[in-house]
């Protein structure tokens, strides 16, 4: 080999190692992004998981009262019936206990001071909805942002072995969609709907 093509050959694999070095780099900035999202991602999903339960749990309350106070409604009206056929004896005590029903039946609709009424419950409920289906959006978008991530650092890892440039430039370009779907999953989660 001549002392020409051995400075050729030198320049060549300089060349190659600067690339490298930046490929390398940009492998480095991937996996930080990735990281990034996954950990964004766990949380969302933790959220999405927390809010489900906590909005089956204040459902399944709705329910066992306003189960209660159909309970409580039907004792009311059968004892409005039993008033109707009672001695006047009778009639006070009968009627002190419809009216008792009938407060326990509306404190089980409206029950603002321990916010345990139907009408609370059934708000608060939505509310968790509300909040569940926000980090399930969050949790989608930062899933595809791994994604991107993930194989742009697949792609980047094929340019040092293959020596293709093309393979950075895409894996430079999933680099930007990652972050556009991490961006979307912090500020705008619902718009684009992917679920």
């Amino acid at each position: 080999m001549s002392a020409h093509e051995s400075m050729e050959h030198a320049e060549h694999a300089e060349h190659a190692s600067g690339s490298n070095k930046k490929i390398a780099l940009l492998i480095a900035v991937l996996a930080l992004f990735l990281a990034i999202s996954e950990t964004l991602g766990k949380g969302a999903q933790t959220e999405s998981i927390s809010k489900n339960v906590e909005s089956a749990n204040l459902w399944a309350f709705f329910q066992a009262k306003t189960i209660r106070r159909t309970v409580v409604l039907t004792a009311s009206e059968q004892g409005k019936l039993t008033l109707a056929a009672a001695d006047e004896a009778q009639k006070p005590a009968v009627q002190k206990q419809v009216d008792d029903w009938t407060k326990t039946a509306q404190r089980y609709r409206s029950e603002p001071e321990t916010g345990e009424g139907t009408e609370q419950l059934a708000e608060k409920a939505k509310h968790a909805e509300h909040e569940r289906d926000e980090a399930t959006a969050k949790y989608h978008h930062f899933e595809l942002a791994s994604a991107a991530f993930q194989i742009g650092i697949v792609l980047a890892s094929a340019t040092i072995i293959t020596g293709m440039i093309a393979l950075a430039y895409v894996a430079g370009v999933l680099t930007l969609a990652g972050l556009l779907m991490t961006a979307l999953g912090l500020w705008w989660p619902h718009l684009v709907h992917l679920h």
